[in-house]
Order: C-alpha cells, then structure tokens, then sequence
C-alpha cells in the first residue's frame, strides 16, 4: 500500500510571474526538500468512501480529494501575506486491503509527516479522522493536545473491525487516548442518539449543540467562541476536525448528509480563524465533501477555501 502522485494537471499555472497561483508552488513531498525554517504543509488524500457506504450514507465522497485540489491550486496566495511557506502534495492513499488495513498505514504516514510538517486531509469518509486523529494523539499526547471536530453528528458510533463506518472515528479516538481534551461544534438533534450523547459525556466531551447557538439569541460566533475559551487560553497542539455535513446544506449541498440548519461560512470562518491564530494546529482534516451530490462545485470551493484559509492564517 502507498500514497500514488495525482495527475500533474490538477497543479494549475497560467504561467505568469505576475499572478501564480498556488499550483506554482506546491511540490511533490520530499524530506530533502523541507525547510524547517518556514511553514510546511502536506496535502494527503483519502479517495475512499467505503466507511460512507458502511453507514448507509450517500456515497460519492471518493471523488473529493481531487476535486478540492483542483480548486485549491487555482487559487492565489493571500494578497499582501509575506508569509514563508512550503506547499506539498503526498498523493492519494492507494485504496487496497481492507478498511482497517488503510487507516492504520493513513495514521503511519501522517505520523511520519507530522515530524517535519503541517498536514492538511481532504476525505473521503470521516472514519478517516481516526487516522489522522490516531497519528495526531500519539505524537502530541503527552502535550495535552486538543481535538475539536466540526459536525452535525458526534461520531461516536461502536467500532467493528469487520464494518467500519463513517461514524466511528471518535469512539475509536476516546477508547484508545485518554489525556486529550475534545469538543464537538454544531452537532444537530436529529443525527444523534441519546445514548450516544451520554457516552461521550462520559467520555468527557464537550458538546455545543446547533440549537444552544441558534436559539440563543446571540452572535453565533459570540456564542462559539464564548463556549471555546477555556481551551484556547494557550497555544498547544491542535486536531481540527471539519465534516462538511456541519454546514447548511444552502452552502455545502454536496456532503454525504446534508440538512438545512447548520454553520454558514461566515460564521465558521470567523471562528476558524481565531483557532489558527491562537492554536498550534497540526493537522487539519475535511471530511465528506461529495462532488457527485455537489451543485455549481459550491461545497469543494468551501473545502478548498477552509485548506486555504489554514495554510495563510
């Protein structure tokens, strides 16, 4: 098993000095060619939405990893940014062997990334956030690293080896690791059980609910960053977890499930931003965008915008 190089093609270049694009300056990953000096980011790709399918949800995000990539290397480098900056692409993880097989060498390779880089992931399932999580806990988790995780649902369904599904990534995470703080953002009422909300009380998450922000009279953003204060008070390692089905499906059309309440750009951006100010954020994974289900490619350019907005904070 391997990550496979993507096609040259989706390194977009208009071939003027005086307006690259972000497709000039991405790079194949090699460790001779990391400056530790500047900022490094690694591109990783999960085309697999086998978890998706396992959960009876509507497939389609196998597709994502390249269409965000097509949209993310079009765009410019932040205007007036004199930010130093390496941009690498690690390729597509090879889709062979089975499910369990994949997230164990995906949480190996990010593992390994994570000594000389920043790793950005577009998914493909959420299951894949054990991976990058898994790879994540294990180097920072005697920091006492944060997982915060973007979403409608906790995710928190039971693991079986035999079927993995897309929403088991976070049982697996607080079964595994213990000395991690986790919050959940957005998670909407009609996609979750009340023993699942129970046992990640128990577990010890954190969970703001979209009702808690919408009805609460106030700022969303107030309202978020009022509620994520206490762990930004320092800047430590940091997990971000975007499943892109947290979003309005008035914004994000394309993701495995969609409903009509949930985070709009503005708002998520405004908090997003603060996160990458304040925190160390290591890795950063989206999940579930599905460009087969997507409406003017409306969802992948969100995608692409969030990797964006990471990578210049």
């Amino acid at each position: 098993m391997k990550f496979l190089d993507v096609k040259k093609d989706l390194f977009f270049t208009k071939n003027d000095p005086q307006d690259k694009r972000l497709g000039d300056f991405v790079q194949d990953f090699n460790l001779k060619s990391i400056n530790k000096s500047q900022e490094n980011f690694v591109i990783l790709g999960y085309p697999d939405d086998e978890g998706i399918h396992n959960n009876q949800g509507r497939a389609g995000a196998r597709e994502a990893p390249d269409a965000i990539r097509k949209f993310l290397y079009k765009m410019t480098p932040a205007t007036l940014s004199k930010k130093e900056f390496q941009l690498f692409d690690g390729g597509n993880l090879e889709i062979k062997e089975s499910l369990f097989e994949r997230h164990e060498f995906a949480a190996q390779k990010v593992q390994d990334l994570l000594e000389v880089s920043h790793v950005i992931s577009f998914g493909g399932g959420h299951d894949y956030g054990y991976a990058d999580g898994k790879a994540f806990l294990k180097k920072f988790e005697s920091q006492k690293p944060l997982v915060i995780n973007f979403d409608a649902h906790l995710d928190v369904r039971p693991f079986d080896r035999e079927k993995i599904t897309s929403g088991t990534p976070f049982f697996r995470l607080l079964e595994e690791f213990h000395d991690f703080d986790f919050v959940e953002l957005g998670i909407q009422p009609q996609c979750n059980s009340q023993n699942h909300y129970e046992w990640a009380f128990q577990k010890g998450a954190r969970i703001l609910t979209w009702p808690e922000v919408l009805y609460s009279g106030q700022d969303h953003t107030s309202i978020i960053l009022q509620f994520l204060e206490p762990f930004i008070l320092k800047r430590r390692p940091t997990f971000l977890s975007i499943d892109i089905d947290g979003f309005s499906n008035a914004y994000a059309p394309g993701a495995s499930q969609s409903f009509a309440t949930g985070f709009d750009p503005d708002c998520f951006f405004k908090v997003f931003h603060v996160l990458c100010k304040r925190l160390d954020v290591k890795v950063l994974g989206i999940y579930e965008v599905s460009p087969l289900l997507d409406q003017a490619d409306r969802t992948s350019l969100l995608a692409a915008q969030i990797a964006f907005e990471r990578i210049f904070a």
